[in-house]
């Protein structure tokens, strides 16, 4: 019996909206989800940690269940105590005096709030220039919101062997420079990188700030990042660039800051001219955000600097980068050595899979790398996330020779699914 939808029948039409942006593909988060892979596969796929939060975090949570007044609405701008404690971290690394009312937006978590800005200033046929690879959640958020995408690649190395560094990610100026035209509202730069871990240079983000200027465009500056920044590099905030903080809201992640990617924890930093607007939209959107884990992750706001907590965490960080480095180098493919986020950027172009091998529907048709990631989750135990998915099908071949390996798992879970990798070596040409 055929499926009855809504396009054949008389039942009511969804929007149009949901046919951009690959809202109605199975996507790659379902295809490579853990129901569908072995039981006993190493999940180095998905970016959740899979450890706890620290204790002196969580701890803030429980006690904030206790307190009759955070278990209620709090303030759609955030509560109080949170945007303080933002206020304190981030005054020196924006080199602002950060008003507390006007310039700060707590948000339902990172995504919630991009979507807000995206609702507040998008038109119509505005478009929106994203760097690929992308997240992925940009692509709907825009279409869902009447943007056009328009898309300009980060290109890697040529013929790299070996560990290449993220920031060998090169932005070519003059396609930059062509990607905008009349209709261009906004550009968004995500630094550090997801997934390409790249940094973006004082150089390349002046580059950006100057189109921006010329051409009176918004930024949008993905940062959730921020406090994964390895080997001394210099994370630059494009805000505080000259001109830029007028036009640009940084966008920030209590779920990365803190190992809590549940709580679902964001904030906004930007002029009033952004913040009035967009808390206009997120209000209507979610009204406010999670109370008692906005305690929570004010708690540990105030007391990263005296707990040197951010970076303990990196060196943290640098110490699981190094397990999977070590394995990628035994195996002689080359990958990038990411400066910043979680990410590593594994290349599968010489992993040989059977041409009949039986791959399922879902996988069929896609990109080589989704058969690679595929045939490795089965084979080999441990599923990674196909770089292509971050693409528009134009600049897909690019994506096509990498698979994502996320770090932001325990030693003993890296350690072990290394020690399962080092199998790949028998299905490299």
């Amino acid at each position: 019996m055929a499926t009855v939808t809504a396009e054949n029948s008389n039942l009511v039409k969804f929007s149009d909206r949901l046919k951009h942006g690959r809202a109605l593909a199975e996507d790659v988060w379902s295809i490579y989800n853990a129901a569908n892979l072995p039981a006993d596969c190493i999940n180095l796929g998905q970016g959740y940690m899979n450890f706890a939060p620290p204790e002196w975090v969580t701890n803030a949570a429980k006690e904030a269940l206790g307190v009759v007044a955070a278990n209620h609405y709090s303030h759609p701008k955030g509560r109080i105590r949170l945007r303080q404690a933002l206020k304190k971290v981030y005054d020196p690394q924006l080199k602002r005096n950060l008003d507390v009312e006007k310039e700060i937006l707590v948000t339902s978590g990172a995504n919630e709030g991009q979507y807000a800005v995206f609702t507040a200033f998008l038109e119509p046929g505005d478009e929106v220039i994203m760097f690929e690879p992308f997240f992925d959640q940009y692509l709907a958020s825009v279409t869902f919101n009447g943007g056009i995408p328009v898309y300009v690649p980060l290109h890697p190395p040529a013929n790299a062997t070996g560990q290449f560094s993220s920031e060998e990610w090169k932005i070519n100026p003059d396609e930059l420079r062509s990607a905008i035209t009349p209709r261009t509202k906004m550009i968004i730069v995500n630094t550090p990188h997801n997934p390409v871990g790249k940094v973006f240079t004082r150089a390349e983000l002046e580059i950006i700030a100057a189109l921006a200027k010329e051409h009176n465009l918004l930024v949008m500056s993905d940062e959730v990042y921020d406090t994964l920044v390895f080997d001394g590099k210099e994370h630059v905030r494009i805000a505080t660039l000259p001109g830029m903080w007028d036009r640009t809201v940084t966008v920030g992640s209590a779920g990365k800051s803190f190992a809590a990617t549940g709580w679902r924890v964001g904030w906004l930093f930007g002029p009033e001219y952004i913040i009035k607007p967009t808390l206009a939209a997120t209000t209507r959107i979610v009204f406010c955000s999670n109370s008692p884990l906005q305690e929570a992750a004010a708690a540990g706001l105030e007391q990263v600097q005296e707990r040197k907590f951010f970076e303990t965490q990196t060196a943290e960080y640098a110490e699981r980068r190094a397990v999977l480095t070590s394995c990628f180098d035994s195996l002689g493919l080359p990958y990038t050595n990411p400066e910043g986020s979680y990410f590593i950027l594994l290349d599968v172009s010489r992993v040989k899979f059977p041409d009949d091998y039986p791959f399922p529907p879902s996988v069929l048709g896609r990109g080589r790398d989704f058969k690679a990631c595929w045939f490795i989750a089965i084979e080999i135990g441990v599923s990674s996330i196909p770089v292509s998915e971050f693409y528009c099908i134009e600049h897909a071949n690019i994506g096509e020779v990498y698979a994502r390996f996320a770090f932001c798992k325990d030693l003993d879970t890296l350690m072990h699914a290394s020690e399962r990798l080092e199998k790949l070596k028998q299905y490299i040409v």
